[in-house]
């Protein structure tokens, strides 16, 4: 940041360049301006067309008389309701510093699709004093940067011109001429940076953003370091059966001023998960540029008096803590619970070297020195909505990665979802489970879980997706290994409950939903822990080596990148373990016993059987995710990031074992008909009979992905890689075709099921699908190839069973594949 020049050199040297500017011919004939005076005289005098701006500035009194109501803070705002006018005074102070300009949304209709709290858009300005006695207003972008002593700064200097947002003209200097007036009435109610709706918002999918009008101010409201207003403004809507009909709301814009000097940057690492803005880093020594990612962090900072204590390690008490506020609009029964699980980070902070570093408290309703708009303050915002979810946004400064400020989203109906996912997933060993409205106590704890997950993410920390796959299947149903450490090592993972464990195991509940975990107390302390470097590149080489040694000494603290990782079977979502097939098997297990209960379970009075069919279809739905878990290992390679100097691969096959396991898995819990999903009590009460059942639709969709050419090519492309490691493409086809086929070995009477026909036809139409491809990628490999063969080899065994004694449908099946495989044989000779 460049240092501010006291306004009157400045302008001495504006005036200067403006009389320079009249031509060569009076370079000695006009006067030098030496003090503001004669600047304001020399402007008197000056008739030129280019001063007709200047002309129009008045002595302060003139403009900011008794009519007007004045608020002192980041600017000085002066309003007139007599003159229906509103002022701005900035003072030299705030001139080329950094301040935040955030929109938010606090007034909207119900199918607005967003509310009240959550963010509309946000821009950095800087403020400067133009050359035509405006105040500049322009925004700021850092896509590059470089150090001020190198020559190529130079360069990035000239591809960072700052665009400029507004000129807004100066009606008046303060009476010191240190602060600068202009009339904000008409810019207020204009399409502009103060009232823009980003274009990716829900709210713009639904307005007609350019038919802004009859914008009104509400309110505005100056604290020390942030100006606050409100307004409501009118749109046309441009929803589906109402558009052009009018639609108002209320928006909030603040201003927030950026730290003088920014915080200390830390630099993303890969290894570890936080979120992070990304630039270009340039310097004359280099051969190439460099990207460079500033993680997202608040600014903790010990107490002067304990910083040597702070660098030393001792624990001490931030000078000032995190503090999120629970809206007032939250029902009074969950605010200790959203409480409990904003303090429970508070065990993280300490591994970093702080108490008490976040606190969660209830919004102090009866103190009037305190309010709701001020920027200042967080919260968890409590949405009246049926949406089923929550996040954890934040705010923060781009030249430091610094959080300012966070808006928790938490919608009502998140507790829907957190109700359907415990009884199907827990209620085969938590009694508390096995109801339609759950007790307030184990709503309460499974609100702080989600409470904590989202306070993660405005902390920093990004989803950690591997998590749970540190942990042996088997410590899942371990009531030490739980105590210890939990069923996944991180609350950022999408691991939500301990669905292996199994009655006989006798579980107690408190281990059935994940807390802040080890991964969770380690990432804060790696983002937070004060680090001895000169810089933040030294920085950057201990946390680096930090990483190395504290993974190395426990693999719960892996962070796995599920987010952008999407071939690494062992970071995805919604599941539990280390083996997939292992988990999904008990998985299984729990909702064979869940199943024939639900009908009682989910009775409730006055209920009309809604119940019953969502908690039906959440069980469907959680046997699809065990079947989509073990689908991830076939043909998955794992990578874990190492630096240079780390010995062994950093990219390795799913183990040949583990993919034969998952194969063998699919032949017995979904190509052996699952007819227990078919519970005729269950489905009497909730499904209408369509073309193709849950059972059969399922089947079919696993095995057209089994059997995707880009998966079997995968396969071909591992084994090239890795050898005898990992599954051949050969021996996979043979043991699905075994799966499906296995009703023609033998001898005697030949019997085969609808389901299986059904899957049969199916097999068949994958062969036909990549047969038939004019695609290169299909047909022209060797996978191509193995399937043609396949195909000559279903050929001979459909001949060989043709004369067995079979029932009418069977016999009907048999002769219409054969069919089919000849005119598709007949066709591409």
């Amino acid at each position: 940041m460049k240092n501010t020049i006291k306004h009157y050199h400045y302008l001495i040297l504006v005036a200067i360049s403006f009389l320079l500017g009249q031509g060569l011919l009076y370079a000695q004939t006009k006067p030098i301006a030496t003090s503001w005076e004669q600047v304001e005289e020399l402007v008197k005098k000056d008739t030129s067309a280019k001063n007709t701006v200047r002309s129009k500035i008045k002595k302060y009194g003139e403009v900011i008389t008794k009519d007007f109501k004045t608020q002192r803070g980041l600017f000085t705002i002066h309003r007139s309701a007599e003159k229906a006018q509103t002022l701005f005074e900035f003072s030299d102070t705030v001139l080329h510093k950094d301040i935040m300009v955030i929109n938010r949304l606090s007034k909207a209709p119900g199918d607005a699709g967003m509310y009240p709290g959550e963010e509309l858009d946000e821009q950095t300005i800087q403020l400067e004093l133009g050359r035509d006695s405006t105040i500049k207003v322009r925004f700021v972008k850092i896509f590059s940067r470089a150090d001020s002593s190198s020559s190529i700064s130079k360069a990035v200097a000239n591809i960072s011109l700052n665009a400029i947002a507004a000129s807004l003209p100066i009606i008046a200097y303060s009476t010191d001429k240190k602060s600068y007036v202009v009339d904000m009435t008409t810019f207020l109610k204009e399409k502009n940076f103060l009232n823009s709706i980003d274009g990716t918002t829900e709210l713009a999918n639904r307005l007609s953003i350019p038919s802004m009008k009859d914008v009104n101010v509400e309110f505005i409201h100056a604290y020390p370091i942030n100006v606050e207003i409100s307004s409501t403004k009118n749109y046309d809507s441009k929803q589906l059966g109402a558009t052009g009909q009018p639609v108002t709301i209320e928006t909030h814009c603040s201003f927030i001023q950026l730290p003088e000097t920014p915080m200390r940057r830390r630099f993303f690492d890969p290894r570890v998960g936080y979120f992070a803005d990304d630039y270009l880093q340039f310097s004359d020594k280099q051969q190439r540029a460099e990207v460079r990612k500033n993680i997202f962090r608040w600014k903790l900072e010990p107490k002067k008096a304990d910083e040597e204590r702070w660098k030393k390690g001792e624990l001490v008490e931030p000078e000032k803590p995190i503090i999120i506020y629970i809206d007032p609009a939250t029902p009074k029964q969950w605010r200790p619970f959203l409480v409990q699980g904003i303090n429970d980070w508070q065990k993280g902070f300490e591994q970093a070297g702080f108490k008490n570093a976040i606190l969660g408290k209830e919004w102090p309703e009866n103190d009037t020195t305190m309010h709701m708009d001020d920027a200042r303050y967080s919260f968890i915002n409590y949405f009246p909505s049926a949406v089923e979810n929550a996040y954890g946004p934040q705010i923060h400064d781009p030249r430091s990665g610094e959080i300012i400020q966070t808006h928790i989203g938490w919608y009502h109906n998140v507790m829907t979802i957190l109700h359907d996912w415990f009884m199907i997933q827990a209620s085969a060993v938590a009694p508390n489970a096995r109801k339609a409205k759950f007790d307030d106590a184990l709503m309460g704890q499974l609100i702080r879980f989600v409470s904590s997950h989202e306070v993660g993410h405005t902390l920093g920390l990004r989803h950690n997706f591997g998590s749970s796959s540190r942990t042996p299947v088997d410590s899942l149903r371990n009531i030490r290994y739980l105590a210890a450490h939990g069923h996944t090592s991180s609350i950022m993972d999408y691991a939500r409950f301990n669905y292996v464990a199994q009655p006989e195991d006798h579980i107690p509940e408190e281990y059935l939903f994940p807390k802040i975990g080890e991964y969770d107390k380690w990432a804060i302390e790696w983002g937070y822990k004060y680090i001895a470097g000169v810089d933040a590149e030294a920085d950057k080489n201990i946390l680096s080596k930090m990483i190395v040694s504290r993974t190395g000494q426990n693999p719960r603290l892996w962070f796995g990148d599920g987010e952008t990782r999407h071939y690494d079977p062992r970071c995805q979502t919604e599941d539990l373990g280390d083996d997939a097939v292992k988990a999904s098997t008990y998985g299984i297990k729990n909702l064979k016993r869940i199943l024939p209960n639900l009908p009682t379970w989910t009775a409730e009075e006055g209920d009309l059987g809604k119940n019953l069919f969502s908690l039906y279809k959440e069980l469907k739905d959680q046997y699809a995710r065990y079947m989509n878990h073990v689908l991830k290992n076939i043909g998955g390679v794992e990578y874990t990031i190492k630096t240079s100097d780390e010995t062994g691969p950093s990219i390795l096959p799913v183990s040949r074992r583990k993919q034969i396991s998952a194969l063998k898995f699919f032949g017995e819990q979904l190509f052996e008909t699952p007819v227990w999903l078919l519970n005729r009590s269950v489905l009497s009460r909730t499904t209408i009979p369509d073309r193709a059942n849950f059972v059969e639709d399922i089947q079919v969709r696993v095995l057209n992905s089994l059997m995707d050419i880009a998966r079997i090519n995968k396969l071909l492309a591992n084994t090239k890689q890795f050898g005898s490691k990992t599954c051949t493409a050969s021996e996979y086809i043979d043991l699905i075709h075994e799966m499906i086929w296995k009703e023609l070995k033998g001898s005697g009477s030949l019997y085969i099921s609808s389901y299986r026909r059904n899957l049969q036809k199916s097999y068949f139409q994958n062969l036909l699908l990549v047969l038939s491809s004019k695609e290169e990628a299909d047909a022209e490999t060797d996978g191509g190839s193995m399937l043609r063969a396949d195909l000559l080899h279903l050929q001979a065994e459909l001949k060989a069973v043709s004369k067995r004694r079979s029932d009418p449908m069977t016999r009907y099946h048999i002769s219409d594949l054969q069919n089919r495989i000849k005119n598709l044989l007949d066709h591409h000779e």
